[in-house]
């Protein structure tokens, strides 16, 4: 006999997407561009953790009209969930099979070299068929993209090639978070000079080059669409930009009590015993651990909160479960809710917060959540 589970996916430890949230950091994001400025919403990486499918919908409710992925299986998952919207591989595809599903699931792949794209040429000449291609160029990030003292040359062999129809050009902004907006400012000069030198051959298709940081810094940079994955959660790529517009974090982690408990003065806690209660204490474990992405090294680092109030974790973080000092928290009951990331009343504990622990970036964060992890829709 054939058993599921069909109860509340909220029993352990759980991922909170706030919709209204999300619409309205596109709204904020959107009054910043002019109406000829596209939203292409970057839901790589399972939407940076929040669930690519359901942020998806929301954001071209609101207002996107393009989406960016990382890979040829994330932009097949959503042509799956019935998406049509164009949507952008942001990353390099060189495989006659990954051109071959390209062209199946109508999307549309970046171009970075003249090799890579005389390859998407052969293939997609052996199924008859034309594809609409992004052109980057590497302006100074150093990653994906051909030189942008070559785009001419480049660009010209690409449009040669009667396969591909060049859809855009863009580049990729490495500095743009950073108080100094000086190799920014070059990188964009770099870009405008590629652009100038293609004038006299009469390629000017669609033009992208600003990130999140790049969107909220500088309209200059906006061109005809901006590519934004960051903002759209809620988080500001750098504190100097926080007074620009207002935007809401859109994920919170939330998990359980499953076990309380007093323990006496001297009596270690976890794993390697991190941590020794100096006095008696009452600990609270908690089901979520670091094999749902609650970083180990965050441990006796890390706040969370219960009942509004603020708590500290305590010894080790093990793979499923945590421990929180409970000891200010009267009569706490097995099954109350435990805020890891969110808001409660006036005080909210960010992913900046524990990215500022780590010595990381919030980025890292919020794609680190597990999929035993269920995201639930709220709003």
């Amino acid at each position: 006999m054939q058993w599921e589970f069909d109860g509340d996916p909220c029993q352990r430890a759980w991922v909170e997407i706030d919709l209204k949230a999300l619409v309205h950091n596109v709204e904020q994001i959107k009054s910043l561009l002019s109406p000829q400025t596209a939203l292409m919403a970057v839901v790589k990486a399972d939407a940076y953790g929040h669930g690519a499918r359901i942020v998806s919908e929301k954001v071209l409710e609101a207002g996107a009209s393009w989406l960016g992925v990382a890979t040829v299986p994330e932009g097949i998952e959503l042509r799956q969930a019935g998406i049509d919207v164009p949507i952008l591989v942001l990353g390099a595809v060189n495989s006659p099979e990954e051109i071959q599903a390209i062209a199946h699931w109508k999307l549309q792949p970046t171009i970075c070299s003249p090799q890579q794209a005389k390859t998407f040429s052969e293939t997609l000449g052996n199924l008859d068929q034309k594809l609409p291609v992004h052109v980057k160029l590497d302006t100074g990030m150093s990653r994906l993209g051909t030189f942008w003292q070559d785009a001419t040359e480049f660009i010209e062999l690409v449009q040669k090639l009667s396969n591909l129809e060049i859809a855009s050009i863009y580049s990729h902004l490495a500095t743009a978070d950073d108080v100094d907006p000086t190799f920014m400012k070059q990188q964009h000069e770099r870009f405008q000079s590629a652009i100038a030198s293609l004038k006299a051959t009469g390629i000017i298709p669609r033009l992208h080059l600003a990130n999140s940081a790049g969107t909220l810094s500088d309209q200059t940079l906006h061109y005809d669409m901006v590519r934004v994955g960051l903002a759209l959660y809620g988080l500001y790529p750098a504190d100097h930009l926080q007074q620009v517009i207002n935007l809401k974090p859109v994920l919170s982690v939330k998990a359980r009590v499953t076990q309380v408990k007093t323990i006496s003065p001297g009596t270690g806690v976890s794993y390697g015993y991190k941590f020794v209660a100096s006095k008696e204490t009452q600990i609270a474990v908690v089901g979520i651990g670091y094999a749902d992405g609650v970083p180990r090294s965050l441990s006796n680092k890390m706040k969370v909160l219960i009942r509004g109030k603020i708590v500290s974790q305590i010894g080790t973080i093990t793979m499923d479960q945590l421990m929180l000092d409970v000891s200010s928290i009267p009569d706490l009951q097995v099954g109350e809710i435990v805020t890891l990331l969110g808001k409660e009343g006036n005080i909210k504990i960010q992913a900046d917060d524990w990215a500022s622990a780590l010595g990381t970036i919030s980025w890292e964060i919020l794609c680190g959540f597990k999929h035993r992890l269920p995201r639930v829709a709220v709003g």
